[in-house]
C-alpha cells in the first residue's frame, strides 16, 4: 500500500436505510452506487464512486449497534493488530477486534480516548502498491477536509500524532470558541482540530466536495435532508454547507476554495 500510515483510505456511512441514503447523496453529492463487488450482496454494502473510483461505502447499521447514523473514517496502518494494541495502551477502546474481510483486507473498529470511533484498516489491494485517492481535496466528489471536535484538544493531538505521525501545524484563533488547530501529514493538509464548545457534541466530520453548494440549498430539503449551517465563507476562498441526511446522518460539503 502507498499511502502512509495515518493515510485517510475509505469513508463509510452507516444507516438505517441505504438505499433512501444512496439516492439522497447520488442527488446531492452526485455519487453513482453500486453493489460491492458488482452484483448481489447478502450484507447490502454499496458503494459510492466519484466518476470509476471508489470513495466511500454504505451500509445498513447493525443489529444491536449502539451507534445512530453516521460518516466513519479508516485510517491506513501497516499493522492492524499492534495498532489496536497500541490504541488500547494509550487510553482508546478497541470496539471490534481486528477482523479479516476476504477481499477487503484487516480491519478494526477503535475509539480515541476521548470516545470518537474510527477504523484502521490494513486493505487487500486490488494491486500491488495501489493507493488510496478517497481524501483528494482538490478532486470533486472526493473528500477533502476531515475536521474533529474533541472534548480534549491537548489529549486528541497526543494521540492521533503519536499513533499515526501526523504533525500540528498552525492554529487559527476563533475568538472565544478557541483554536482551530490545523494537522498534516508531511505536506498534506489533513483537516483541523477544535475543542467542544457549550452544547457542542464531539464528532467527526468530512466535507466532501461538490461544484458549488449555493446551487443545493433548495436541493437538500427537497431530498428529504435539513440544513444545520450555511453556506458561508470560510477562509481560504471555500464555501462550506453542513446539514443532516434523511435518516439522520450528519454531512458537510465543500466548494470553491485554494484547493478548488
Amino acid at each position: 500500500m502507498a499511502n502512509p500510515e495515518g493515510a485517510f483510505i475509505w469513508y463509510e456511512l452507516m444507516t438505517t436505510d441505504p438505499e433512501a441514503a444512496g439516492n439522497f447523496y447520488a442527488d446531492i453529492v452526485g455519487w453513482t452506487v453500486s453493489s460491492f463487488g458488482g452484483g448481489a450482496d447478502t450484507h447490502g454494502y454499496r458503494i459510492l464512486s466519484a466518476g470509476d473510483e471508489g470513495v466511500a461505502g454504505l451500509m445498513k447499521i447493525p443489529d444491536g449497534a449502539p451507534n445512530p447514523p453516521g460518516w466513519f473514517a479508516y485510517l491506513y496502518v501497516a499493522d492492524v493488530d499492534a495498532k489496536a494494541a497500541a490504541i488500547r495502551s494509550a487510553g482508546g477502546k478497541v470496539h471490534m477486534p481486528p477482523t479479516d474481510l476476504e477481499g477487503v483486507g484487516r480491519v478494526a473498529m477503535v475509539a480515541d480516548p476521548q470516545g470518537l470511533v474510527f477504523y484502521i484498516m490494513n486493505p487487500t489491494p486490488p494491486e500491488p502498491n495501489a493507493e488510496s485517492h478517497v481524501f483528494a481535496p482538490d478532486r470533486v466528489g472526493h473528500c477533502a477536509w476531515n475536521e474533529l471536535v474533541t472534548p480534549s484538544l491537548a489529549g486528541a493531538l497526543d494521540f492521533y500524532v503519536g499513533q499515526f505521525g501526523w504533525t500540528k501545524a498552525e492554529a487559527m484563533s476563533m475568538g472565544p470558541m478557541g483554536d482551530y488547530q490545523f494537522i498534516d501529514q508531511g505536506a498534506l493538509r489533513l483537516g483541523a482540530m477544535m475543542q467542544t464548545q457549550g452544547d457542542w457534541q464531539p464528532r467527526w466530520t468530512f466535507y466532501f466536495r461538490v461544484a458549488s453548494v449555493d446551487a443545493l440549498i433548495d436541493r437538500v430539503p427537497a431530498a428529504g435532508g435539513k440544513l444545520t449551517m450555511g453556506p458561508h465563507d470560510v477562509p481560504g476562498g471555500g464555501r462550506i454547507l453542513l446539514g443532516t441526511d434523511p435518516q439522520g446522518a450528519g454531512f458537510a460539503l465543500v466548494s470553491g476554495g485554494e484547493q478548488a
